[in-house]
């Protein structure tokens, strides 16, 4: 496992490989950092399943809403939803969405990011400055790529676990 300078900061998802270290950017999109954090303290992120995941370009995850239901209609619907909590504005940066970087998945609007969120498979640097870049995969990334592809997927993966290192 990868070497956690900063706990408070860092979140780790259990995926059916292995862990994936997730280091938070909170200097650069404080507000993304931790809402991440709050949810994963309340456990919203517990098995949520990987609802779009296209090869070559990025895994979406994330909807705490319609993300953990089992059946395939609510699968279908992943990706549609979000938490209770508000939207959070942009934190637009100079960032690039460079392999393993973690960014906000919203709707048309910049400011509708909620709980989704994405791990770029490779570079996508057409994605600068349209979509917050928060976090940055530290160790792991060899299971992130491991991920079913679809759109849905037919049986898709799902983050089994989502904590803060410090709670850990």
């Amino acid at each position: 496992m990868a070497d956690i300078k900063d706990p408070e900061n860092t979140i780790i998802i259990t995926l059916k490989d292995g862990p994936v270290v997730i280091e938070l950017l909170p200097s650069v999109a404080p507000k993304h950092s931790e809402r991440m954090k709050e949810l994963a303290r309340a456990g919203a992120y517990d098995n949520v399943c990987f609802h779009r995941v296209i090869d070559g370009f990025m895994a979406q995850t994330g909807d705490v809403e319609h993300g953990d239901m089992e059946d395939g209609f609510n699968i279908r619907r992943a990706g549609t939803g979000g938490s209770d909590l508000p939207d959070l504005p942009a934190e637009f940066s100079k960032l690039p969405h460079d392999r393993g970087t973690l960014g906000a998945a919203r709707s048309m609007n910049p400011n509708s990011a909620n709980s989704q969120f994405f791990i770029n498979f490779k570079d996508n640097h057409f994605l600068n400055g349209q979509y917050t870049v928060y976090g940055r995969v530290i160790s792991g990334m060899e299971h992130v790529d491991a991920i079913v592809r679809g759109e849905p997927p037919m049986n898709p993966d799902r983050m089994i676990s989502v904590k803060v290192a410090s709670d850990e």
